[in-house]
């Protein structure tokens, strides 16, 4: 048990490594990203083509006035200074000029900030909050996710073979979960998507999975010693189920209040079935190294329930499947019993 949750704690740390770059996720509502309102961007360009003009028309008679204390060839001396107070003059009358364009930067500053919001150059107050309402709609987005946790085969029955010899399990999966949040304010939420799952079965004592004649399973010795015996089956799931944000409501301007569905402190339960791809059965040893997809009577279906504990991007969940891991009688009574961790991009 101590070399599993070893394991369940490095399988962490790299998790949280592959998190670190940029979160991808598909939002199914379409927005617009421009960085610049066209109405700022006019009047900005307007005002620095004013400044301009200001500029030249000053400079150019700065350079006339120039020209004439040029031609009355005054000493170097006197003629630093009188220029000094010519360019001192000339850039007093440029900063009256431009002062007198009567510039307001404090609304554009607030024309840009308004449309960094709502990507809308909106005037009136009834269309800011349309605009608000639009923009914080309920959350209606796929999220991939990456998780891996770690697989105890529960019974009530006494322990078979491979109760005994198996030295290790492990589930590891990937998918899109689908989140569909029932209203702009409302904690509660709709789980679904679909999900690729590996269950191993790592096999130890030299022992690895066999079939007699009619196709029963079993455990068989290997006497030449084995260094992997492994039983690796893959299925395909979809879940379904509800999920509740308990994160506090926030407001967006004009009575318009939302809740942020896929931040913060969340919980969600919900069950799930799958259908398996295949099983594969690794053996390699001395004298040996096979890799044979075949049917060992693992489960053809499975189905169970979730938990998930979930704060902004990390979970911690635990399944349980309530059909069998082999069917047939084969191993009998073991179900999967898994406790696991999710990273969401």
């Amino acid at each position: 048990m101590i070399k599993k949750f070893i394991m369940m704690g490095f399988l962490c740390l790299v998790l949280a490594s592959v998190h670190a770059q940029k979160k991808p996720v598909l939002n199914l509502q379409p927005k617009e990203d421009i960085e610049v309102s066209p109405i700022v961007k006019e009047k900005v360009d307007e005002y620095a083509k004013k400044i301009d003009a200001i500029i030249q028309e000053e400079k150019n008679l700065m350079e006339a006035e120039l020209f004439e204390l040029k031609a009355k060839n005054l000493n170097k001396e006197e003629f630093d200074k009188r220029k000094a107070e010519v360019a001192s003059r000339y850039a007093e009358q440029i900063d009256q000029r431009i002062e007198a364009l009567g510039f307001d930067m404090d609304a554009v500053i607030q024309k840009q900030v308004r449309y960094s919001l709502l990507n809308s150059d909106i005037t009136s107050n009834e269309e800011l909050k349309q605009k608000l309402l639009k923009k914080f709609r309920p959350t209606k987005d796929l999220s991939p996710y990456v998780s891996y946790g770690i697989m105890n085969l529960t019974n009530d029955k006494p322990d078979n073979a491979l109760d005994t010899h198996l030295r290790y399990a492990g589930n590891f999966e990937f998918g899109l979960k689908f989140n569909y949040q029932f209203g702009r304010t409302s904690p509660w939420g709709l789980i679904s998507g679909i999900e690729f799952s590996w269950r191993t079965l790592i096999i130890g004592n030299n022992m690895f999975v066999n079939k007699d004649a009619n196709s029963n399973v079993y455990l068989a010795n290997y006497d030449k010693g084995l260094s992997k015996s492994k039983l690796r089956t893959g299925y395909i799931i979809v879940p379904l189920g509800l999920q509740y944000n308990f994160s506090k409501l926030k407001t967006a301007g004009m009575d318009v209040q939302y809740m942020d569905y896929s931040e913060g402190f969340r919980v969600g339960a919900h069950v799930y079935g799958g259908v398996k791809m295949s099983t594969n059965n690794i053996i390699k040893g001395e004298g040996i190294s096979d890799r044979i997809r075949d049917n060992y009577q693992v489960s053809p279906f499975i189905y169970g329930g979730q938990f998930t504990v979930s704060y902004n991007d990390f979970s911690l969940f635990v399944k349980k499947d309530f059909g069998n891991l082999f069917r047939n009688g084969n191993f009998q009574n073991d179900k999967a019993l898994i406790f696991g961790v999710a990273l969401w991009w």
